[in-house]
């Protein structure tokens, strides 16, 4: 087998396996060949000849291995290296490093899955904008000392002083929401913010689920943070949901999202490109 491994040193705590010990394990598992590059480099290198891409990074890094992979017709297999592993989690793939390379290595089982993309931004997990979006820069800075633990920092930040958002949503050409909010989500694995979940999102479904929590009494944000953990918040009041190929988001001037845990300028049309790539799974 001959793998492309791209990696991305500055993702997680810094403490973990990167570059050449991931690669040595993933040739210990029987990789014949295995050309490690960081990501920016590697995804020009899978293509003819690659048997098989394996990424290691956090999941900011895995929408744009995907979009790579796919175009290439390369199975994409992931080592969790960052600081949430969300998309990892949600996939059910191991976060121990030796058994992650073993997977990726020797794995035969494939998952075809759906991509994201905003604007030309290529995501799996969620595209959100208001308060999550706004605990991504408190957080950013915590992340080497305190793990998954500066999302909670972050979000803890935010909901005391944080602001609601104006907006407009349209899914698929109909408007579906019209005012403030404190949130808005628009998710394609439905997994984002350290363990929180969108559990009617589905990966391979060809579509994009939208969530709205309307701005109202910030007391209820503990509320609606804790149906976020258990993937229940669409069953909350004052949330509203909606399904489909196409999202517009109108979202005033310099607006950013937190697309799989990146802060980007927002663009728009969020779309989705049904079964674009294939997922080694356990």
């Amino acid at each position: 087998m001959r793998v492309v491994l791209l990696h991305n040193p500055a993702s997680g705590s810094g403490s973990g396996p990167f570059g050449d010990e991931l690669a040595a394990m993933l040739r210990e598992e029987g990789a014949a060949e295995v050309a490690c590059l960081p990501i920016a480099e590697g995804l020009a290198a899978i293509g003819p000849g690659v048997d098989r891409a394996v990424l290691a990074s956090g999941d900011g890094g895995v929408g744009p291995a995907a979009e790579a992979a796919g175009a290439a017709g390369v199975p994409l297999a992931v080592i969790p290296s960052g600081t949430a592993n969300d998309f990892a989690r949600r996939m059910g793939l191991p976060d121990d490093p030796r058994q992650a390379a073993r997977l990726a290595a020797r794995g035969d089982q494939r998952r075809r899955l759906d991509l994201a993309r905003m604007g030309d931004h290529p995501f799996v997990n969620v595209a959100t904008a208001g308060l999550s979006g706004a605990a991504a820069r408190p957080a950013a800075p915590l992340k080497r000392g305190l793990g998954p633990f500066a999302y909670f920092v972050g979000a803890g930040v935010t909901a005391g002083g944080g602001r609601a958002l104006r907006c407009a949503v349209d899914v698929d050409g109909r408007r579906v929401f019209q005012g403030r909010a404190w949130q808005v989500m628009v998710a394609c694995s439905g997994a984002f913010g350290a363990g929180s979940v969108i559990d009617e999102a589905e990966p391979d479904d060809g579509l994009l689920d939208v969530v709205v929590i309307e701005a109202g009494n910030r007391l209820r944000l503990v509320q609606y943070a804790d149906a976020l953990r258990d993937g229940r918040v669409t069953r909350q009041p004052g949330v509203l949901s909606a399904r489909g190929a196409r999202v517009s988001l109108g979202l005033p001037g310099q607006a950013e999202l937190n697309v799989d845990g990146e802060v980007v300028p927002a663009r728009t049309p969020i779309t989705i490109a049904p079964g674009h790539f294939e997922l080694v799974v356990p």
